[in-house]
């Protein structure tokens, strides 16, 4: 059986990756030069939240070659075929250096495959890939046939986010101070999705948070399209710090839609830190991005 394995980018909860033996190569977050989350310590959401809340500012660093070598040297017996599935080329240049690694390795162990996707997507929408993955390797597919897969849906899986603090976004450099404090006076919420490139755009501005977070589902019963009728379709809801708003929204997709396979799962410190403690995401598989 071939080995899947994904980066902390995907924000999938440590207790599926065991479920479903997937392995995590880690991007790490940096608070004044010591990495507080990476490969050999995980910060618990909580904590890393807490540190936000209390001024501090962290920074991220993406996967490199050499990192991406190490893991792969020091799990060559665990198979003979590896699935690579990584965070947007549009935001990080992990699968790039992901890909660099993987080139060297196979040279070493031409008996070795390793395969790297790009998912253009990042959080649960990369998670999302990530778990149809695992649900057509466990179906008994090859590792050709899943790999072909996930190419060939990395656009299919569709994120939708919002935050309610505007100045998290400032502070993980995602939009400027003067954006954050107009939006912040008039109560206005970002709507984002990740685009064709596999970066972030702003598509909609929505006053209230309630009504954002309503926007959310709008957006996923508009989307979805002929995937809808799909059996087992998965919905994932992601969130920082804000429980009471996640439960929110998994509430009003499983009283207006149906759906009952959703998966909530924490922002952990690599996406949070961009983003803050208010994010809320849902993740589906759609028919189109755009």
């Amino acid at each position: 059986m071939f080995k899947i394995i994904t980066d902390n980018g995907s924000d999938l909860p440590v207790s599926f990756l065991k479920e479903k033996d997937i392995d995590c190569i880690f991007l790490s977050t940096i608070l004044d030069g010591e990495v507080i989350n990476g490969k050999d310590k995980q910060l618990p959401a909580e904590e890393f939240y807490k540190m936000l809340s209390e001024g501090a500012k962290p920074t991220t660093s993406q996967v490199n070659p050499e990192d991406a070598k190490e893991y792969f040297e020091e799990h060559i017996n665990d198979a003979d075929e590896f699935l690579f599935i990584g965070i947007s080329s549009g935001l990080s240049g992990t699968v790039g250096s992901v890909k660099i690694g993987a080139e060297e390795i196979m040279e070493k162990y031409p008996d070795k495959k390793i395969e790297v996707v790009d998912s253009l997507t990042g959080s649960l929408g990369e998670g999302l890939l990530v778990w149809y993955a695992a649900k057509l390797r466990d179906e008994g597919k090859s590792f050709e046939e899943t790999a072909k897969w996930c190419k060939e849906n990395a656009k299919n899986c569709l994120l939708a986010i919002t935050v309610d603090n505007l100045f998290d976004l400032w502070r993980g450099g995602r939009v400027s101070r003067g954006s954050a404090v107009l939006g912040t006076l008039a109560s206005i919420k970002p709507f984002i999705i990740v685009d064709n490139d596999g970066t972030l755009k702003v598509t909609k501005k929505i006053k209230g948070r309630k009504k954002s977070l309503g926007y959310l589902v709008d957006f996923l019963e508009e989307k979805m399209g002929t995937r809808k009728a799909e059996n087992e379709q998965m919905v994932m809801v992601c969130h920082g710090n804000v429980p009471e708003d996640a439960a929110y929204v998994e509430q009003l997709i499983r009283e207006r839609l149906g759906f009952k396979n959703i998966m909530i799962s924490n922002a952990g410190p690599m996406i949070g830190t961009h983003t803050g403690a208010s994010l809320v995401i849902i993740a589906f598989l759609g028919d189109k991005r755009d």
